[in-house]
C-alpha cells in the first residue's frame, strides 16, 4: 500500500526562523501534505504575512487555529490563498487519506463542542481511509499532555481514539511536550514541536 510523508509542525508562535525552515523542508518533493496544528501565531499578529509565506510551499498546508488564533481570522484568511486550507471542524481528503482537525482550546478536560464535531468525523470515515487527527489540545493521560508528571490533555479527544481508531494524531498546545511522542491501542500520537516533524503513514 502506498505511504504518505507529512510534514507536521506546531506552536511556532511567529518565529520566523522556524517558519523559513519548515518552508524550505516543505517544498521537498517527498512531503506531500503540511500541517499545523495550531499556534502559528502570538495572539493573531501577523497571520496573513505568515500563512502567506506558507502557501509558498505549493502543496496543501492545512491549518487549526491554536488558542492564540481566531477560528473566523484562520478561516478568512486561509480563503486568500490557493494552497492554504483551514481544516477547523472540516475534513480534507486525499486519495484514501482522511485530515479531520480540530482547533482552539487546550485548557479543559472535556470539549463539548470537539464531542458534537466527532459524530460528524465519525461519519465521514470509510472503511480502507488512513485517518489523521489534527487538535490543538493533546489527548488525556498521554506522553504528551504531561506537566510535572500531571494529565492535562483532554478526555473528550481520548475518547474518540478510542471508539474511531484514527491512525495518527497530531497535536500540541504544551510546549514542555514538544517532539514526544505516545500510543494509544494502535494510534500513533505526536506532538511534532515547532521545529516540525516529517512523518511517514
Amino acid at each position: 500500500m502506498k505511504t504518505m510523508k507529512i510534514l507536521s509542525f506546531v506552536d511556532i508562535h511567529g518565529n520566523l526562523s522556524a517558519l523559513r525552515k519548515i518552508i524550505e523542508r516543505g517544498k521537498k518533493k517527498d512531503i506531500e501534505v503540511v500541517v499545523c496544528a495550531g499556534d502559528i501565531t502570538i495572539f493573531g499578529s501577523k497571520l496573513k504575512s505568515i500563512i502567506g509565506k506558507l502557501n509558498k510551499v505549493k502543496k496543501p498546508v492545512l491549518i487549526i487555529p491554536g488558542n492564540h488564533e481566531d477560528d473566523e481570522d484562520i478561516k478568512k484568511v486561509c480563503a486568500m490563498f490557493e494552497n492554504c486550507v483551514n481544516l477547523h471542524k472540516k475534513g480534507f481528503r486525499k486519495g484514501n487519506y482522511l485530515f479531520l482537525g480540530y482547533g482552539g482550546g487546550g485548557f479543559s478536560l472535556v470539549d463539548k463542542g470537539f464531542e458534537k464535531i466527532a459524530k460528524k468525523f465519525k461519519k465521514m470515515i470509510k472503511k480502507d481511509d488512513k485517518v489523521v487527527l489534527v487538535t490543538h489540545a493533546p489527548p488525556y493521560n498521554t506522553n504528551v499532555d504531561k506537566i510535572s508528571k500531571k494529565s492535562c490533555g483532554n478526555k473528550s479527544i481520548r475518547r474518540f481514539i478510542y471508539e474511531a481508531k484514527p491512525d495518527l494524531v497530531i497535536c500540541g498546545h504544551l510546549h514542555e511536550c514538544s517532539g514526544k511522542q505516545d500510543m494509544i491501542r494502535k494510534t500513533r500520537i505526536i506532538n511534532p514541536g515547532y521545529k516540525g516533524k516529517a512523518i511517514v503513514l
